[in-house]
């Protein structure tokens, strides 16, 4: 990867002023797309679009596809229909729809009716109508196709021919007359067996496959489990729409933990670092908010046991304990589940054994924590039982509550159709303060009039 120094942009940026069209083709001739795209995020829009008018189609294309979206946003949102339609004309068709579904519905017409590849056109059209997490959303219609009833030499044939309009082939998929996809054709088998009758006698037949409508979550797991560098999609009855590469599920995944990660930290959408201050104030100050809210609705909790607090001041000091207890229990107990959701090794039909899993680990974790902090106690303040004990049963009870609430909220929202990590941040933190304090307030209540310091 190419690295840029301060003087190095400063050259850069002294050429585009100087309109030298020569050398700035000469720069870019010696970079890959992936630096051309990460030098246009040290460059003004303007300084950036005459870069890119001086790339060829093909490097412009992939240098599009380079750039993340915000920063591709504003260079597409610069350029003409025309230009852009031209751009596409050099993508496969999954980036063609990644691009595209940036824009709103009247720029997207009006590009693909500047595309001069009718057949593309049309097959970005068909993407666009699935969602864009599923793995219709996600596929590519380039591929190698073969008819099952061809002999070796047609096939061979046929496939030189689709190859011409193809950057990189990673299976030969066979289908039957009707377009249902019916095994995998082997490139070893070309060459051992160039004279066969008929490629359905040498097909690897019952390959692995995923339906148009799965969720891209699926396919990733898919992906793991058998090891592939590419995967067909197929409708409802069989028929081959298109293929996966593993380079795009890749992307999807790692797109898909960053949102899960700012998420579970109490962000509300997907912004960068390099997005600008009100995105990510937008961003940042729902959860501020609520946590401002649980801030006051603790206060005034507080505020009831204000007389306790004032008669044994010792209570106070176990306030952030239990509050702090709680929240990283129940957001232990959600992470686990929120991961093996993702993961695919809990199912969220398996919700009662999960549940009873977590109970049992929740009485352990519990009898613990509160066996460790009644013997502090103990020890540190052998004159005051009624508060030792009072500390003692409210961290068994806020752990047994944030183990349960921990487990029960991402499985719930899993069959919600919600995105579980929602459960992993402030959602569980703000809810076992809340609740931890209120079980803090009755226990002590209760416990201090049994022992003698009655209120």
């Amino acid at each position: 990867m190419k690295e840029y120094t301060d003087d190095d942009l400063e050259r850069i940026r002294g050429i585009i002023e100087n309109n030298d069209a020569d050398d700035a083709r000469a720069e870019l001739a010696t970079l890959h797309p992936a630096d051309i795209a990460e030098l246009y995020q040290n460059l003004d829009l303007e300084q950036a679009e005459y870069l890119f008018r001086l790339l060829d189609a093909d490097t412009a294309a992939d240098v599009l596809m380079e750039l993340d979206e915000d920063d591709r946003l504003k260079l597409l949102e610069a350029m003409p229909a025309e230009d852009i339609a031209k751009q596409i004309d050099h993508l496969d068709t999954d980036d063609a729809v990644d691009l595209i579904q940036q824009l709103d519905e009247e720029q997207r017409d009006e590009i693909l009716s500047h595309i001069d590849d009718v057949e593309q056109a049309g097959d970005i059209v068909e993407l666009l109508k699935y969602d864009e997490d599923t793995a219709g959303g996600l596929m590519a219609t380039e591929m190698i196709v073969v008819n099952e009833n061809w002999s070796m030499p047609e096939c061979i044939r046929q496939m030189r021919l689709q190859a011409e309009e193809m950057d990189e082939i990673y299976y030969v998929y066979v289908v039957d007359d009707d377009n249902k996809l019916r095994g995998i054709l082997p490139l070893k088998t070309m060459i051992t067996d160039p004279s066969v009758s008929k490629i359905k006698h040498v097909m690897e037949t019952d390959p692995a496959s995923v339906k148009a409508n799965a969720p891209i979550d699926e396919v990733a797991l898919d992906f793991e489990k058998y090891d592939l560098v590419a995967m067909p999609v197929i409708d409802s009855i069989g028929r081959l729409l298109g293929q996966i590469t593993v380079d795009d599920v890749m992307d999807e995944v790692r797109e898909s933990s960053e949102r899960d990660y700012q998420l579970a930290s109490g962000i509300s959408s997907d912004v960068d670092a390099d997005d600008s201050i009100f995105a990510q104030v937008k961003a940042r100050i729902p959860w501020l908010l609520i946590g401002i809210v649980s801030g006051i609705l603790a206060s005034l909790i507080l505020g009831t046991f204000e007389s306790k607090l004032q008669a044994v001041t010792a209570l106070a000091l176990f306030i952030p304990i239990i509050g702090g207890t709680g929240g990283n229990v129940g957001v232990q107990a959600s992470a686990i589940v929120v991961q093996s959701l993702a993961n695919g090794t809990l199912d969220v039909r398996e919700f009662s054994k999960q549940l009873g899993k977590e109970v049992l680990i929740g009485l352990l974790n519990a009898t613990i924590i509160a066996s460790v902090i009644f013997i502090y106690n103990i020890i540190m303040l052998p004159g005051d039982f009624a508060v030792t004990i009072s500390v003692a049963v409210s961290l068994f009870i806020v752990v047994m509550f944030a183990t349960i609430l921990g487990t029960v909220v991402p499985l719930t929202l899993e069959k919600l159709k919600i995105n579980p990590a929602l459960a992993t941040g402030p959602f569980i933190q703000i809810s076992n303060d809340l609740v931890g304090l209120v079980i803090y307030v009755w226990i002590a209540t209760f416990f201090l009039g049994v022992f003698g310091t009655p209120l």
